[in-house]
């Protein structure tokens, strides 16, 4: 198997595990939101055993399958592990270790998850437990795209610091938005008028995203060239944004009774940070006979969409 081959099966592979954490963080916020956070009182099994048959409901499935969905893609990352150290020869010599250091986050990210249980939900645990797992996805999806163009060019510096500081303000937004859930802050302050400012914050802070998000997009499409070649990217961004101020709105109009809604929210929170990460790891192709190539593929379309 050439190297090109074998960087290719390992994107698919890390392809896949990014719409596997996304499913896995909206599973989480549908948890939350159902209040199913200790549905199951004890950890790793659920009431003593697996598959706690005779307590299922739909709070017990949810903290259930959210742990079983957790424990497969950190199978999925060892995997990658193990394969990346078989062929090393045959990859650039970060890779293995990349990986060894994306293992060590999926096991600290499996301590969090037992703490929130443990110690019974406490908002800094589980505001954290959401960070990284906003971290892995990142991370994955920006590693997705070096290995789909090992062999790229540096992407331009205003590109990389326009696409970084973004995506740096999309996850601060994520957090205190974590942070405003797990604390029940935004409840307290619809329902009770109390402690209001930091969902104030929150909704301030969003124009402020928007902005960062939509001065990328339309530099990028203005400045033209490789840069205006990502509108694949570039427009679900855009929409995503769109989407997220439409869904933050909807919560706060129907007073966060609508779960839906709000684990809508989460999701599309999540595919932004996705997508962010993966448009600041794109590399300009080098232009030689044999442009076309695997490396063209998107992020999603290893994924089958």
């Amino acid at each position: 198997m050439s190297q090109s081959q074998i960087q290719w099966r390992l994107a698919q592979l890390a392809a896949h595990i990014v719409v596997a954490l996304v499913a896995l963080i909206v599973v989480g916020g549908a948890t939350r939101v159902m209040e199913a956070g200790l549905a199951c009182p004890d950890w790793p099994l659920c009431f003593g055993s697996f598959l706690p048959g005779h307590h299922m409901n739909l709070q017990v499935f949810l903290e259930w399958f959210h742990r079983l969905d957790a424990f497969l893609i950190g199978m999925a990352f060892f995997s990658q592990l193990v394969l990346a150290f078989i062929w090393q020869a045959r990859l650039p010599r970060w890779l293995p270790w990349a990986y060894s250091f994306l293992v060590f986050l999926i096991a600290l990210q499996g301590v969090l998850g037992a703490l929130t249980v443990v110690n019974l939900l406490p908002s800094g645990v589980v505001t954290t437990h959401l960070a990284l797992a906003l971290i892995l996805v990142a991370a994955m999806s920006g590693l997705t795209q070096r290995l789909l163009s090992p062999n790229g060019l540096v992407a331009p510096l205003w590109w990389r610091f326009m696409c970084g500081g973004t995506l740096f303000a999309v996850f601060g937004q994520c957090l205190l938005g974590g942070y405003l859930a797990t604390t029940w802050t935004a409840q307290r302050c619809l329902i009770q008028g109390q402690n209001c400012q930091l969902l104030s914050l929150h909704r301030s802070f969003a124009i402020v995203v928007a902005v960062f998000v939509l001065m990328f997009v339309v530099t990028s499409l203005l400045v033209g060239g490789w840069p205006r070649s990502q509108w694949p990217f570039l427009l679900p961004v855009s929409l995503l944004v769109s989407a997220q101020i439409c869904l933050g709105l909807f919560t706060v109009q129907f007073g966060l009774n609508q779960p839906a809604i709000t684990v809508a929210h989460q999701l599309v929170a999540a595919l932004l940070v996705a997508f962010l990460a993966a448009l600041s790891c794109r590399r300009p192709q080098k232009k030689t006979a044999s442009f076309t190539s695997i490396t063209e593929e998107s992020l999603f379309e290893p994924c089958h969409g």
